[in-house]
């Protein structure tokens, strides 16, 4: 029989917790959890009843394919409408808003996390942490009475030396109220969120990734490439799909800076287009029985796309988890 001695000096070990109430407490949590997981399914599977129950009257009454159409005349008789040109404008705003803020909230991320001194860093964080929690409206009449004149030269710079280019395109010669105006304030929404939660990744890297990057000689780029980038992507993936999430049920700031069209325009400068969201807000308050049931179809298939995302996301930042270092 062999017995353990104990070093001099050595540290008490934590005393071994038994009985009744441990067991417990774990059963308690354990019921938390999972009472927890199965409220927030049958939160999403009644939603998903309640549109679809509500948007078959609308189905029903309609003359036109649902999915092909681009005009929206529920309350004609026959109703004729169709979701095609709203989700055009949505997807092509949401698409437009992450092709600018992804670089940008990353970018400024890793300036707090990595270049900037503390002083600085802290100052940048929590004037982005504020923005976050501006309201949707301010950002919707800023861009219509700031940034919709100020982007007008830029606009017409575009359409100038890249109309080879079909979405540059202006035949119109109008260069407000346009899609391209709509995912640049989208962008300026998304960016709080998609830089918040990079950097508090590019915090949580282990130290000893880091600084064994720059004893092996890395630059600091180097350094974030091979030793940043790795550990924080199913978190910058995350944030990004946050923020696609916010981008794709934005409604008042849309609703405000768009002229709501019902047609699929590839030219994204011209004044035209519209969202799901957005129409859902301008039509709700005049639309008859047919009406109401017509825009409750439409956000049920907002609620399908955004469900779509998101599962999406989670299964690419479970395979990238599994390489990139997160779980060791």
């Amino acid at each position: 029989m062999s017995t353990t001695v104990k070093p001099p000096g050595a540290p008490e070990a934590a005393p071994e917790i038994k009985g009744a109430a441990v067991r417990r407490g774990d059963q308690v949590f354990l019921g938390l959890s999972r009472g927890a997981g199965v409220l927030i399914l049958v939160i999403m599977a009644a939603i998903a009843v309640f549109l679809i129950w509500k948007a078959i009257p609308g189905l029903q009454a309609n003359t036109a394919n649902f999915f092909t159409t681009q005009d929206w005349k529920p309350d004609s008789d026959p109703a004729y409408f169709g979701i095609a040109a709203l989700a055009f404008g949505t997807v092509m705003t949401a698409i437009i808003a992450m092709l600018l803020a992804v670089p940008v909230g990353i970018g400024i991320a890793l300036f707090i996390a990595y270049y900037a001194n503390k002083r600085l860093g802290s100052a940048l964080g929590f004037v982005t942490d504020l923005l976050a929690a501006v309201p949707s409206i301010i950002f919707g009449m800023w861009g219509l009475s700031f940034l919709m004149p100020q982007m007008q030269g830029f606009l017409q710079w575009l359409t100038t030396y890249f109309a080879w280019i079909p979405l540059f395109q202006n035949d119109l010669g109008i260069y407000t109220r346009s899609i391209m105006i709509a995912g640049t304030v989208l962008a300026i929404m998304v960016l709080p969120t998609v830089s918040a939660i990079s950097r508090e990744v590019f915090l949580q890297v282990p130290r000893e990734h880091v600084e064994a990057a720059l004893a092996l000689g890395a630059t600091r780029w180097e350094m974030v490439r091979m030793a940043v980038f790795p550990f924080a992507r199913p978190g910058m993936i995350s944030a990004s799909m946050l923020g696609l999430g916010r981008a794709l049920g934005e409604t008042i700031a849309v609703a405000l800076v768009l002229s709501a069209t019902y047609s699929i325009n590839w030219q994204i400068t011209e004044p035209g287009g519209n969202t799901f969201a957005a129409n859902i807000a301008l039509r709700w308050n005049e639309a008859r029985p047919t009406g109401l049931s017509a825009l409750i179809a439409s956000g049920l298939v907002l609620f399908v796309i955004t469900l779509a995302v998101n599962m999406i996301a989670r299964i690419v930042i479970a395979r990238r988890s599994e390489f990139s270092g997160a779980n060791s």
